[in-house]
């Protein structure tokens, strides 16, 4: 098979792939909505690696908990990972704040 046969036949092997994935999301994806969509697959290919991985290591079992449920419910993972981010640096500043009152207080009282 000469050079420009396989080129001719990879070309022909992409535009089968681009209309089978039209027909799948009902329209021709723009090349921006169709690189998103090849990043997405990639990264989700990448963790469920991981996850083979972390479900093979019984200390990584959490992880591997972790990983399954946002590979199984990425937008509800998200939500989930930004509250529990806010809510432990909340918790942060306000220990940090009573720890400051506590120490006046017990300078206060030496002093």
């Amino acid at each position: 098979m000469t050079l420009r046969a396989r080129h001719l036949l990879s070309l022909e092997r992409d535009l089968e792939r681009d209309l089978e994935l039209a027909r799948l999301h009902g329209r021709w994806l723009s090349d921006d909505e169709h690189l998103q969509l090849e990043r997405r697959h990639l990264q989700r290919r990448k963790l469920a690696a991981l996850l083979v991985v972390c479900v093979l290591i019984p200390p990584l079992w959490p992880m591997a908990l972790a990983l399954a449920l946002y590979l199984l419910f990425p937008d509800t993972s998200r939500r989930l990972a930004v509250g529990l981010g806010v809510g432990i640096a909340v918790l942060g500043l306000l220990a940090t704040g009573l720890i400051a009152a506590l120490l006046v207080a017990l300078l206060m009282a030496v002093f």
